[in-house]
């Protein structure tokens, strides 16, 4: 079974590649992120005819997810992250499909350091690590995949310099990350590639795709039974090159059935 995660920036924009990346990878499951499409305007026909189901949770101009599943329609279980009532922004969705239950995520970017949008991210990763732990509590199959816009360690981004003053990559969001590896999920990529060096992201900015001067901040996190089942993780790199991509590149597990 292949789940991916993928933040499209952008699903009416980039819908020739995420149709086209979906013909010809087939992942059984995949998460979306950054889909920036109102709930009612998300192409749901043009999924379907590429043999999918759906489920979504848009909002217009920015933010929104998604979790796709070939064959059938996942089974929602809960839209948006408990914790903040006055927290409109859609970023979580969470289902059960072929088995598993999955998460798309899409975390805040938090910047500029030092001020709301910064305290926003870390509130918003206390309250996953909170989720996380219920849906570890049921003691199931589960993959948290998505863009974490965490940066967890130095050799996963280019250069240290350039990123140490962002968000991405502050003690305190590291800090929320690895709590949530340390309460016993997996990050599936780390662990097939511990040496580093493997990007998900490429700012479309200073030649960045180019020069190979990416991060690793699109993650996917498993649970001791998901984890159990894992034989592969990788980066479907290519597909960052194609005309008019996202700046994010799909990202994959392989459990076994």
């Amino acid at each position: 079974m292949r789940i991916a995660t993928f933040n499209i920036n952008g699903i009416k924009a980039r819908l020739p590649r995420l149709i086209e990346w979906l013909d010809e990878t087939r992942p059984d499951i995949a998460c979306l992120q950054e889909i920036k499409t109102s709930d009612d305007t998300f192409p749901v026909k043009d999924i379907e005819a590429a043999g999918y189901g759906a489920i979504w949770h848009g909002q217009k101009g920015f933010n929104g997810v998604a979790i796709l599943a070939r064959g059938e329609t996942p089974a929602e279980v809960l839209r948006g992250l408990p914790g903040e009532d006055e927290d409109e922004h859609s970023r979580y969705i969470e289902a059960d499909v072929k088995g598993v239950r999955v998460a798309s995520i899409y975390l805040p970017n938090g910047n500029p350091v030092s001020g709301p949008k910064f305290d926003y991210k870390l509130r918003w990763m206390k309250r996953l690590r909170a989720r996380a732990a219920t849906i570890w509590a049921e003691e199931i199959p589960a993959v948290l995949a998505g863009d974490y816009n965490v940066i967890p360690y130095d050799r996963d981004t280019f250069s240290v310099q350039a990123m140490a003053d962002d968000a991405l990559m502050q003690p305190e969001s590291r800090a929320a990350y690895r709590a949530l590896t340390g309460d016993g999920w997996t990050d599936a990529l780390a662990s097939r590639h511990p040496a580093g060096g493997v990007w998900t992201y490429w700012d479309y900015q200073a030649a960045a795709w180019p020069r190979n001067a990416g991060f690793r901040i699109d993650h996917l996190l498993l649970s001791p039974l998901a984890a159990d089942r894992l034989t592969d993780a990788q980066v479907d790199k290519d597909y960052r090159g194609r005309e008019k991509a996202s700046d994010h590149a799909p990202v994959w597990v392989e459990l076994r059935e």
